[in-house]
């Protein structure tokens, strides 16, 4: 049918045309405006591909790109298509000519102004369809890479015995195919019916039939498709209850089949599958029978049974069946939910055992020995010790250590020793003048590792360090210690060209240095040096003579960025920690691989179970997470970022991971077998917080085996809140050597305490071995305590702390002036039963605005003492002189309100009075310095008074009258 003409039109209006130079000038601006879009998306795509072929894995960069390209061609191209055909197919059947109606008049205006334009419009519907098809498509890389490269699990679920690999890899690419088809079909089926009204086809208000039969046919083949994809919905739906996640009573995120799942849902799916089919079968003769009156029939029942069917029949089926006997029915679908969940978060094997939570043993000399045994207790807190380190060996302000340390551990003179460790990496806002060359060309780079004793500390308080100075010398032996690649360095760099990089200051003046690594992109190139000048919006780039011959651009330079940008498929730990291995700095990244589709193993979130009091204050600690919500976990890869050169290598941890095994069929040659981790880097490796945390909090529920005992709810367990501040958030997890009641010797651990849900009282005590170097690493092991019993948590160990008289009046006396307390981490060990909690606290006093370790605080079997040092405090405690601690050294009662000291203690041997009235000079001496918050002094002072009373028991015992007893002068009569 010939497109209808228009009525005569008005008197054109003559508009005059711009001069030839106008135009030329505006086509100039427009080629110009075009060619610097065009490259500003390839510098983009340009600076991509160069990063990754400067760090060796440019086949990661091509095969995503690759991946990415194909799915938007293809899934674009087939949306183009089918919304182009419908539309093509639509105007190809309309009707012929027929008696102008108002409704046809009012579109014949529209069908008039489109007509010169109809090849244009369409091709201009169906690339937009496409492009936004094709863009959705792309962005579904992964999952087309796990369906195509999936591997077995091995493991079949126990509902429609598949293999889990089926709901991790095949299922999540189904769902999208479904999901494409339902949009395809949907947009074809609104062209075709926009399209059919616009020339006829269809009619609303029109005399006669509403549809003509060619439209009639048309739309009813396309509402068939929907039918049909609906009944596939169905039957996948069948299989993603194994998935679903579910409120239940029990748990906060139940993911699984239940009774209604199993005897209503799952029958109700496959009946509606059938109906959907018929319905479907009814649209598709719609082609022969020229009526909708039975498909309309047959979708309306397909709507009444899933109300029916699949709403209000489980209802019933959950109120009269379940509800009445709940835990009769549910019981075998919680064994199902309990051994999935146990097995996918890999904590299928932790050992729960009895533990009494009170001392066995009476003779409290043995409990004293054996305290060194159980633990090598530190009081180093890396999360508290760090503006110590920066003040005594930060050296220069353009130098700064991380918020938070880490812990590892060192050997020395044969013995490994928990140390913490920090690298002297570049701080920006030090610089002393900043501009674009001191930035990026001056200040390149950090310089040494500063290392210090976890478990003691020097006479004033501070870090016992193995590793110090500029440039650090110490106990870590020779090693290349500049730093181009941490944890604070989030800013490009321009090395190795003209311009001289500031190495080092000494007392003979500032070194320079110029980069001799290979890492980092060439700028010598003009078309790279221009593509980095519009990538980072820096046009000096492009001409700085700055940079010239050997001129190389760093960035991406924080190790968790650079194992994150080389594995896009791993979620990386939030603690990247650094170690010296084999003459280099490393940096250690625990990564893992993750799912949400392990069928019946209950979702966590990540960002939420592994968040904690630390994260609440650095949110550098935050896991990288590509997949927040999972189902299944494994510490599949360590990798290790040079921090010099910082070159990116992966090593397959867990060798039977068939997430990664995936993965690794989908990029090939980029994770290094195990076998090539060596010696020197295997003992600094570790167990990963974020997956201790992600089980903790996992076996709060999932540590019962027995579904009776899951579902009453009695032995949930909570992870407690931080008691040494204020955030609220849950304490984080500690690493220490020790040993627990099954182990023959320590081992590097990671610790946790447990809580029963809503009260304060230790329920668990949670440890696994972190030392790769054992046979049993990864072991989890729980000390249950009894429920008849109470044993203090760590809120109510702090509380106790705080509340007894002698200790607050202490505190307060070290918060006199400006001086500020702050409490390290409060660690737990078990010992003969009972457990022994360890708390260093630290003092920022006076001048001095970092904190130092002034005093323990120490408690077992409801004995405390509040020491200047940890043996003191020990000694006090397994000293059998009560709960309550006595005054420490100066601090007395009365003695901070200006009453007077204790007297001077009497003996009749001359030698002893005389050390005596040494120690009560000490004694106050060390009263007076604590008065002025000279820490110097103090510590000096109680030195003294240690050698005063040592003196005096050695004389003591020479002369057979026993100890000096106590450590510090007191009114006692035993002193």
């Amino acid at each position: 049918m010939p497109d209808r003409g228009g009525g005569p039109t008005g008197p054109r209006i003559r508009v005059g045309r711009p001069s030839r130079r106008v135009r030329t000038l505006l086509m100039t601006l427009g080629v110009l405006a075009v060619l610097g879009m065009v490259f500003t998306m390839f510098a983009g795509f340009w600076t991509d591909w160069l990063w990754y072929r400067s760090v060796d894995y440019s086949s990661v960069f091509t095969t995503t790109l690759w991946t990415k390209i194909g799915l938007f061609f293809v899934f674009g191209l087939l949306m183009a298509l089918a919304v182009g055909f419908n539309v093509w197919l639509a105007h190809r059947m309309r009707p012929p000519l027929s008696a102008m109606s108002m409704e046809q008049q009012n579109l014949d205006r529209y069908r008039m102004g489109i007509a010169p334009y109809k090849k244009w419009l369409l091709l201009g519907i169906t690339a937009l369809v496409g492009l936004i098809a094709g863009a959705s498509a792309s962005s579904q890389w992964r999952t087309w890479l796990m369906w195509i490269n999936g591997v077995s699990f091995g493991r079949k679920d126990p509902q429609f015995k598949l293999d889990v690999s089926f709901y991790a890899f095949d299922l999540p690419w189904y769902r999208f195919l479904l999901g494409f088809g339902f949009a395809a079909t949907i947009l074809a089926l609104i062209a075709a019916a926009l399209t059919h009204y616009l020339y006829g086809g269809l009619r609303i208000t029109s005399p006669g039939a509403r549809a003509t039969a060619a439209a009639t046919g048309h739309l009813s083949v396309l509402l068939g498709v929907f039918v049909t994809l609906k009944a596939v919905a169905y039957w996948l739906d069948r299989y993603g209850l194994a998935v679903k996640s579910s409120d239940f009573k029990a748990t906060d995120s139940w993911t699984g089949l239940r009774y209604v799942d199993a005897n209503a849902y799952l029958p109700a799916k496959t009946i509606l599958f059938c109906i959907a089919v018929i319905c479907a079968l009814l649209f598709f003769a719609t082609l022969w029978r020229r009526t909708w009156q039975l498909p309309v029939i047959g979708f309306g029942l397909m709507v009444l049974s899933a109300i029916l069917i699949g709403g209000l029949y489980p209802a019933i089926v959950q109120k009269f069946q379940v509800q009445p006997n709940e835990q009769a029915k549910e019981a075998p679908y919680v064994e199902k939910n309990l051994k999935a969940t146990r097995e996918a978060y890999g904590i299928d094997d932790s050992q729960v055992t009895e533990y009494p939570g009170t001392a066995q043993t009476e003779d409290q000399t043995k409990l004293r020995d054996d305290v060194s045994d159980a633990a090598s207790i530190r009081i180093m807190d890396p999360n508290i010790v760090s503006p110590t380190f920066q003040q005594l060996q930060q050296i220069r302000n353009y130098y700064a250590f991380p918020t938070n340390l880490d812990v590892d551990r060192y050997t020395k003179d044969g013995k490994d020793q928990d140390t913490v460790i920090g690298l002297r990496e570049l701080n920006y806002d030090g610089i002393p003048k900043r501009n674009w060359i001191n930035d990026h060309f001056r200040y390149t780079h950090g310089y040494g590792v500063v290392a210090a004793e976890g478990t003691s500390a020097d006479a004033g308080g501070r870090p016992a360090f193995t590793e110090s100075d500029l440039p650090s010398k110490g106990d870590l032996g020779s090693y290349e210690q500049r730093v181009y690649y941490g944890e604070r360095t989030t800013t490009y760099s321009i090395v190795g060209g003209p311009q001289k990089e500031i190495d080092y200051s000494d007392d003979s003046g500032e070194k320079t240095y110029s980069y001799k690594g290979d890492s980092g992109v060439d700028l010598e190139n003009p078309v790279n040096r221009a593509a980095y000048a519009v990538a980072f919006s820096e046009p000096q780039i492009l001409y700085s003579g700055a940079i010239g011959e050997g001129s190389r651009m760093l960035y991406n330079r924080t190790p968790k960025e650079r194992v994150e940008a080389i594995a896009p498929w791993l979620t990386i730990d939030g603690d990247a920690y650094p170690a010296v291995v084999d003459g280099r700095i490393q940096w250690i990244v625990d990564a893992y691989t993750t799912t949400n589709g392990y069928p019946y193993a209950s979702r966590t979130t990540l960002g939420d179970t592994t968040a904690d009091s630390l994260t609440a204050t650095n949110d550098q600690r935050a896991v990288v997470a590509q997949q927040n919500q999972v189902n299944y976990i494994r510490n599949s890869v360590k990798a290790t970022v040079d921090a010099y050169s910082g070159e990116v290598k992966l090593y397959q941890w867990d060798t039977q991971d068939p997430v990664l095994k995936t993965w690794m069929k989908a990029f090939p040659d980029t994770v290094q077998p195990k076998t090539e981790i060596s010696g020197a880097l295997m003992a600094h490796l570790r167990y990963p917080q974020d997956l201790f945390k992600v089980q903790r909090e996992l076996l709060t529920r999932y540590h019962v085996k027995d579904a009776t005992t899951f579902l009453s709810g009695s032995e949930v367990w909570q992870v407690p809140d931080d008691p040494t501040n204020k955030t609220g958030d849950a304490v984080p997890p500690y690493y220490l050597s020790m040993k627990m009641p099954d182990q023959q010797e320590q081992t590097f651990s990671l610790t946790t305490t447990l809580t029963p849900n809503g009260r304060d009282n230790l329920s668990a005590f949670m440890a696994v071995n972190a030392d790769p170097g054992t046979e049993d690493y990864g072991k989890i092991r729980i000390l249950k305590l009894p429920t008849s019993t109470t044993v203090s948590g760590p809120k109510q160990v702090q509380s106790q702390f705080n509340s007894q008289q002698d200790i607050a009046e202490t505190i307060r006396l070290l918060r006199g002036g400006d001086s500020e307390v702050e409490y390290g981490n409060l660690l737990a060990v078990p010992l003969d039963g009972g457990l022994l909690y360890v708390e260093p606290v630290y003092v920022r006093g006076g001048g001095l605005k970092y904190p130092l370790l002034r005093k323990v605080l120490v408690t077992y079997g409801g004995q405390t003492a509040f020491e200047d040092t940890l043996d003191q405090a020990l000694d006090k405690v397994f000293g059998g002189q009560g709960a309550t601690t006595e005054p420490p050294p100066g601090e007395d009662e009365g003695a901070g309100e200006g009453e007077g000291t204790t007297p001077p203690p009497t003996s009749d041997n001359p030698t002893v009075q005389e050390a005596l009235n040494d120690a009560q000079k000490a004694f106050e001496a060390g009263q007076e310095a604590l008065k002025k918050n000279d820490w110097e002094a103090y510590g000096k002072a109680q030195k003294d008074l240690e050698g005063a009373l040592r003196k005096a028991e050695e004389a003591q015992s020479a002369e057979g009258g026993g100890g000096a007893g106590g450590t510090a002068p007191s009114a006692s009569p035993s002193s």
